[in-house]
């Protein structure tokens, strides 16, 4: 004989699980440290560095 459940129980448990599913997937997406963080800043600002440093017209100049 099939067990008796409540389906309010199973809505909320079923809401809990993908609650934690989108939880664990923001952890993965937005988890960095401060570090790993201002890391990537200067990584990128080194190599925007680079970019330019090999322009043959700088944007801002006048000519």
């Amino acid at each position: 004989m099939a067990e008796i459940l409540s389906l309010s129980k199973a809505r909320k448990a079923k809401a809990r699980v993908a609650k934690e599913q989108a939880a664990a997937e923001n952890r993965i997406r937005f988890g960095r440290s401060k570090a790993e963080r201002q890391r990537d800043k200067a990584q990128d600002a080194l190599e925007t560095r680079r970019i330019e440093a090999h322009l043959l017209k700088p944007e801002n100049s006048e000519g």
